[in-house]
């Protein structure tokens, strides 16, 4: 059992100290779970720990699901397996960049409910989330002879609230349900957000990347006695589109970590390794004063996160710096460090077998709604991926100002099959030419729903069309609204002499032959940005803006002989598919020092 007294933690009732590092089942494959926590521990670590994402384990409809890929307690009690204690975070919000910060999108429909507050409508759902999940945990507890020595309480709350009734309703539900092991908060390294984030009676933790006498100071004037733990010490950054790759040199890392060590403190170092927010998983931030304001700031597929184990197992040299660093403070395990796994030959695959338009696919993906006025895609009972709106604009009329208000968060304009422009939800005022003739127009509008945004006050993140759509300052009425998770595309008919002009969206389909399968990157050159499924399983997003220029897609989704990738270019098609063999993050620069 893991518990402190005013000097530091107690394990079993040994002085101990915590130095964790964090990794996400969620953002790994399950067949890589156990390789991913042997690096881990590797690393020097003696504990894991982990987020649990509400919206990774409710399934649609609204079963929660803890098998397969969501086993939770399989991957923690591999941990345990390998010698390592864990500390859960089991939400109900986790932040982690991470798709509407973990919660689900479900309750963006349900009016009036107010997020990560006491209001009751809220606290039922939280209810029933930690009743589905606590069962799950409890046999995992230290308490019962697992790994598990710690919960979160919520996650950087003062940096949202300060509703103090919340978190004891949290803490509350927690223990009553059985957790009996340490439970914890975690708060920024500020005054403000250790106020607003901190239970009475209970330990505080504080996160950060530098400067460590500093920010401990701030700690322990909210917590004049017992253990001092950065329970997030960011040792990399996370990547947005449009932008650099950040990096954070590794022996600036590691003496950043020996200054933290050396001051008595504990630490779990942010991320251990990082991972892949495989499929839409990827959450976004937004830096302006309201939700629809500009500011928007959606997250990569790769969460590489220049973390010392990269995504693909990779032991860095930043690896090497920090264990050094590690073993100046712990004993680290014997034996080899782990050896390289294999990878893919590179492969160029020329030719698509075939192509599929989506808007003449509408039928085999979708069924319609119609609707007064389009919808945001929560009240279509839809959580992520494109939504598709149709109406009829009358004529004749001269061209006039087409505008989409609440928009989120980019729109391709058709009228009549023919691409008329793309509007963006960081240009809220911009407008599209449209002219009709006597016979009106067909308008058919397809919505990229990227990240929902997962930190600060912004998060009340709707997708589709929230307010309306005008033609000349008059409203348009009689919606036909198709959502388009693309859970399955089965019932796509490819063929061969089918178009892809740019500017309108195709599926295309490509073979690729394997002697075995590996852990592989696949690159688009030449194409703009798109979706791209691999034997069915889509492996996420890429973007011609990068950074990321290729697509982690590790061995377990290929099987030997036949693979199928299948493309959804949204707006410049290119010619070929690249299997590569090493990973391409694109251009870096140094992660923002005023981050740490």
């Amino acid at each position: 059992m893991l518990g402190y007294d005013a000097d530091g933690f107690v394990r079993d009732g040994v002085p101990h100290r915590v130095v964790a590092g964090a990794v996400h089942y969620f953002r790994i494959h399950p067949g890589l779970w156990e390789d991913r926590l042997r690096r881990v521990r590797a690393l020097g670590v003696n504990t894991v720990d982990t987020y649990v994402p509400w919206n990774f384990h409710e399934l649609p409809g609204g079963k929660v699901d803890f098998t397969g890929w969501r086993d939770v307690g399989r991957f923690v009690r591999l941990a345990g397996e390998l010698g390592l204690d864990v500390i859960l975070r089991p939400g109900p919000y986790i932040c982690a960049e991470w798709e509407f910060g973990g919660l689900p999108a479900r309750l963006l429909a349900v009016d009036g409910l107010r997020l990560r507050c006491a209001d009751p409508a809220y606290l039922a759902e939280v209810d029933g989330w930690f009743d589905a999940l606590v069962p799950e945990l409890l046999p995992l507890l230290a308490s019962r002879g697992g790994p598990v020595v710690a919960v979160q309480v919520e996650n950087e709350y003062g940096s949202y609230g300060d509703d103090a009734a919340y978190l004891r309703h949290l803490r509350d539900g927690l223990e009553r349900r059985g957790v009996d092991c340490l439970l914890f908060t975690t708060d920024g390294a500020h005054d403000t957000m250790q106020q607003g984030g901190a239970l009475p009676g209970h330990l505080a933790t504080v996160t950060f990347g530098s400067r460590a006498p500093e920010r401990l100071a701030v700690l322990r004037r909210h917590q004049p006695e017992g253990p001092l733990t950065a329970m997030e010490f960011w040792i990399g950054w996370f990547d947005q589109w449009g932008l650099p790759h950040h990096v954070r040199d590794a022996e600036e890392s590691a003496a950043a970590l020996d200054e933290l060590l050396a001051a008595g403190a504990s630490v779990s170092l942010y991320m251990a390794h990082g991972g892949t927010n495989f499929g839409l998983w990827a959450g976004a931030n937004h830096s302006g004063a309201h939700p629809l304001d500009a500011g928007y700031e959606p997250t990569v597929t790769s969460y590489d996160y220049d973390a010392p184990i990269g995504e693909a197992g990779e032991l860095t040299d930043k690896f090497h710096a920090l264990r050094a660093v590690i073993g100046r403070h712990l004993d680290l395990p014997e034996g080899e460090l782990p050896a390289p796994l294999p990878r893919l030959a590179p492969q160029r695959l020329e030719h698509a077998n075939g192509r599929a338009p989506l808007l003449e696919s509408l039928e085999a993906l979708s069924q319609p709604q119609q609707h007064a006025a389009p919808l945001p895609m929560e009240r279509l009972g839809q959580d992520r991926g494109l939504v598709h709106y149709r109406t009829r604009v009358p004529g004749p009329r001269p061209e006039l100002p087409l505008r989409i208000d609440g928009l989120a968060d980019r729109a391709q304009v058709f009228a009549d099959g023919r691409p008329l422009g793309v509007l963006d939800r960081n240009s809220p005022g911009a407008t599209l030419a449209l002219a009709t003739d006597a016979d009106g127009v067909t308008l058919d509008i397809l919505v990229e729903a990227l990240g929902r945004v997962n930190y600060g006050p912004n998060m009340d993140d709707r997708k589709g069309i929230t307010r309306g759509v005008s033609h000349g300052g008059q409203g348009l009425f009689g919606w036909q609204a198709r959502p388009l998770p693309l859970a399955d595309l089965s019932a796509l008919r490819f063929t061969l002499g089918a178009h892809a002009r740019d500017g309108e969206p195709v599926f295309h389909r490509f073979s690729a032959e394997l002697h075995s399968p590996a852990d592989g990157f696949v690159a688009l050159p030449g194409w703009g940005r798109g979706l791209l499924w691999l034997n069915g399983f889509l492996l996420g997003r890429y973007r011609a803006d990068g950074p990321q220029r290729t697509l982690y897609a590790p061995a377990p989704l290929w099987r030997e002989g036949d693979n199928e990738i299948i493309v959804l270019e949204l707006e410049l098609h290119g010619e070929a598919v690249e299997l590569r063999d090493e990973p391409d993050l694109g251009p870096t620069t140094a992660a923002p020092s005023s981050e740490y």
